[in-house]
């Protein structure tokens, strides 16, 4: 694991290496197994409907939180971060990072050290990675205590590219 703490700085995402006019192709290499530092990181929260964590609205409200963050000229030029956190088997919340305030839009800043692990695996893993994820901070020797998910790419992106990478980040003490 590289244990280089750096606040607030991720890996630049080239937003316009895209093969298919919507999502970047994503280097998981960048992102596995690294350990980063949000001091105040900003972000703009969203929060989608889910029937025992499935999620049911999720278009829509991805949708209607980029009008908002594309309006308010808010976009990161660097990154398409999206962190999901189920906060319930009822309610998924969305974090978009940011660069400056949202109008309409619950501005949130995260902080905190976050280890995290990149799998190429279906959704319906999830349940599954976060339990290596969690192993692999143990072993680590840390404990984890809130953990998110990063969707790299939308499910059409990921089947042109042939990968459906997950950067799971683990927040730890």
């Amino acid at each position: 694991m590289n244990d280089k703490l750096v606040a607030n700085e991720l890996p630049i995402m080239d937003l316009n290496n895209s093969q298919t006019g919507c999502c970047p192709k994503f280097e998981p290499d960048k992102w596995d197994e690294k350990k980063f530092v949000f001091d105040n990181l900003l972000f703009a929260k969203a929060s989608t409907k889910s029937f025992l964590f499935i999620p049911l609205n999720y278009g829509k409200v991805m949708a209607k939180s980029m009008r908002f963050i594309k309006a308010s000229k808010a976009t990161d030029p660097d990154s398409n971060l999206i962190l999901s956190r189920d906060v319930s088997r009822w309610r998924l919340d969305h974090y978009f990072k940011v660069s400056k305030e949202v109008a309409g839009m619950k501005m949130v800043r995260l902080s905190g050290t976050y280890i995290t692990k990149v799998f190429d695996a279906p959704h319906k893993d999830i349940p599954k990675l976060i339990f290596k994820l969690e192993d692999y901070i143990t072993e680590q020797g840390y404990q984890m205590t809130t953990q998110y998910s990063f969707y790299t790419t939308c499910p059409y992106c990921a089947e042109t590219y042939g990968h459906n990478y997950i950067v799971l980040f683990g927040q730890i003490e």
